[in-house]
């Protein structure tokens, strides 16, 4: 019969390779509107949510095919030939992903950084977070640990 801590292991093993199938949710603003926008990191958890509205990927974008959503964070800068740039950042939802995570654009009027990820809210930080990476090899090392007995 196996031990508790076997049985454990193989519990959080079975858990962190379930697949949540639901559609995701991003923040979803833009600065040009919504100066709270340009950097969610300055508020509390409580705040962001109350001043940045939450979209439903696939019921706000509505589609006729099945689209493989994920959130997108795009932070421009304007050049003006009059006056000074601006920078606009603007948070949503994406459908077409690129082959990497990040990926910049220029031309003569405007500079881009766009950067995609595919958890809940992920679209508030800077880059996209390596977290669930390095949550699932916490659980690995920590039940290969205890498997070892």
């Amino acid at each position: 019969m196996a031990s508790l801590n076997q049985m454990t292991c193989i519990l959080l093993i079975l858990l962190s390779l379930v697949y949540k199938s639901s559609c995701i949710q991003c923040f979803y603003c833009n600065s040009a509107n919504n100066s709270a926008c340009l950097d969610l990191s300055s508020f509390e958890d409580e705040e962001k949510f109350r001043i940045i509205p939450i979209v439903n990927c696939e019921t706000a974008i509505p589609s006729p095919v099945a689209l493989n959503f994920f959130c997108r964070k795009i932070v421009q800068t304007i050049y003006h030939p009059r006056k000074d740039s601006e920078v606009r950042v603007t948070r949503g939802c994406g459908w077409i992903e690129n082959d990497r995570p990040c990926y910049q654009t220029s031309n003569r009027d405007h500079h881009e950084i766009v950067c995609g990820c595919s958890n809940n809210l992920c679209n508030s930080s800077d880059n996209p977070d390596p977290a669930a990476s390095c949550i699932l090899f916490i659980i690995l090392a920590f039940c290969l640990y205890f498997y070892r007995e």
